[in-house]
């Protein structure tokens, strides 16, 4: 280990993790704890904002600590965390209400009556932001806000996400950066935000509660002295405006190469390709992230993805679910059952926004299809991994990806089950890169170039340590049972949406 150390912080709705790192991505120390997300009614997803910055600390100190290294080791500060949402300030910086999340639908019924009103509603912000717009998206929430809790706006300096909530918090700097700025809905094109976006959702009185929008690597202040001593760093550490957690993810995976693909396998299931260039096809389905270097990320999404299998261990094996030994018996189950689940059909849209890809249904539910007296516990869980692994199959298809590898993170990419599971039904070589946080590894990096490191961000590490576990198509042996599984899937699908949607799945 030598050179400067960068921390970074990755906040997410499942956990909130932080890592130490080298000018070379590789992991010194790490800590996560889990994220309290709090549900008030249906349909609706908040976090505590001082709750959140606490987990912040916390995970930071513990990094500091646990690593051993010298305070003065460590050079600079990156930030990321879920995207969008609405985190309300007032002229003093303190929180209003609780933090909306990207998850939140409470604005579905807003979003409904303006789709009424004009039928090309949700194409006019797709052909703008290059995204189906989410409901947590953050115009969205401001409309309900303005409609519903106007006393909050009429109080409110700030509408912010959670990065730059906690980058507030650490810096006493008020700002966004181009990644968030771009899918509040934004222009993807423009890098920016869109007053016709915010217009279009009624906005114009309260546009100037957004803030200014940066680079990525910009640097945005350095540490206050007391969150620093918290912390056990230097006070006036310099800390990167940083990016979304997907555009941070996707930077930690060590490569920005036009037409790589990319899967990140966490609590939602995203599957992309990198490109040079904003790709707004196909239309009106999917996401399109804006990146830092000049780069953009189409991607399709399952809402849930390891959700899925938290489920399933709370619902169908409480006596795992606490159990630190869980993995090993979900891969006993795995090992157990034949692929194909002996019929059993899982479709894991698992969320009460519906899905977004490979077709938009708000009203899309999971579902087992199948179920009859011969399938056990094993058999249900063996379901839902391959049900995943399907619908990842779904989202490439749509993406009309033409190449043979796929690049796997997420703590999906932990199981060498479920990898090798999806390389034979995708039919590609799955490659699982070195490391566990990719999000903070990314919004390090961000953090070297905001100090001045000469830092190629479309290749941050050079390739020097970008170690990877490579899972190849295993030819005949299990094959066959996935594609019996497959025709099954499709039938499913088509039963729940009425219409021939595309099977999944690659020969």
């Amino acid at each position: 280990m030598t050179g400067p150390l960068f921390l970074g912080l990755d906040a997410g709705t499942s956990q909130t993790k932080a890592g130490l790192f080298d000018l070379e991505g590789r992991e010194l120390a790490v800590a996560e704890m889990a994220t309290v997300v709090n549900r008030p009614r249906t349909g609706w997803s908040e976090i505590d904002p001082e709750i959140a910055f606490e987990a912040a600390i916390d995970v930071l100190g513990r990094v500091v600590r646990e690593s051993g290294v010298e305070p003065n080791a460590i050079s600079g500060l990156g930030v990321s965390a879920a995207m969008v949402g609405a985190w309300v300030l007032d002229r003093q910086g303190h929180p209003l209400r609780p933090g909306i999340t990207w998850e939140d639908s409470r604005a579905q019924a807003l979003i409904d009556r303006h789709s009424a009103e004009m039928p090309d509603f949700m194409s006019r912000i797709f052909q703008s932001s290059g995204s189906v717009m989410q409901q947590g998206c953050t115009l969205p929430v401001m409309a309900w806000l303005a409609e519903n809790e106007p006393e909050i706006l009429a109080s409110a300096a700030h509408v912010i996400s959670l990065k730059d909530y906690l980058r507030f918090r650490l810096t006493g700097t008020i700002g966004t950066d181009r990644t968030e700025a771009a899918v509040i809905p934004g222009s993807a094109a423009h890098r920016d935000r869109s007053q016709a976006m915010i217009s279009l959702f009624g906005l114009d009185e309260h546009a100037h509660l957004l803030p200014p929008v940066f680079d990525s690597e910009a640097c945005a202040g350095g540490l206050g002295p007391d969150v620093a001593a918290r912390i056990g760093v230097a006070a006036g550490l310099p800390v990167a405006v940083g990016a979304g957690d997907v555009a941070a993810t996707v930077l930690g995976t060590g490569s920005l190469e036009p037409n790589t693909a990319i899967a990140v396998l966490g609590t939602a299931c995203m599957v992309g390709v990198v490109h040079d260039h904003p790709v707004f096809e196909p239309a009106d389905v999917g996401l399109l992230f804006t990146l830092p270097a000049q780069r953009w990320y189409r991607a399709m999404l399952n809402v849930a993805g390891t959700l899925n299998l938290d489920w399933a261990f709370q619902t169908l094996a409480p006596d795992l679910s606490s159990n630190p030994e869980r993995y090993q018996a979900l891969d006993a189950m795995l090992d157990a059952t034949p692929p194909g689940a002996r019929g059993l059909t899982y479709l894991p849209y698992l969320s009460e926004s519906g899905i977004i890809a490979p077709i938009v249904d708000p009203t899309a539910r999971a579902q087992f299809s199948g179920l009859s007296p011969i399938h056990d516990r094993a058999c249900m869980f063996r379901a839902v991994v391959e049900g995943v692994a399907f619908a990842m199959a779904d989202l490439l298809d749509a993406l009309s990806f033409d190449g043979r590898d796929l690049v796997l993170v997420g703590g999906g990419a932990r199981n060498k089950r479920w990898v090798q599971m999806i390389a034979d039904v995708t039919g590609l070589t799955v490659h699982v890169p070195a490391g566990t946080q990719f999000g903070a590894r990314g919004t390090a990096w961000l953090a070297a170039a905001s100090c001045g490191q000469t830092i190629d961000l479309t290749r941050p590490a050079g390739g020097q340590i970008m170690v990877r576990t490579h899972y190849p198509v295993v030819p005949g042996q299990c094959c066959p049972g996935f594609w019996n599984a497959r025709a099954l899937f499709g039938a499913a699908k088509a039963r729940l949406f009425g219409t021939t949607v595309p099977a999944g799945g690659r020969k």
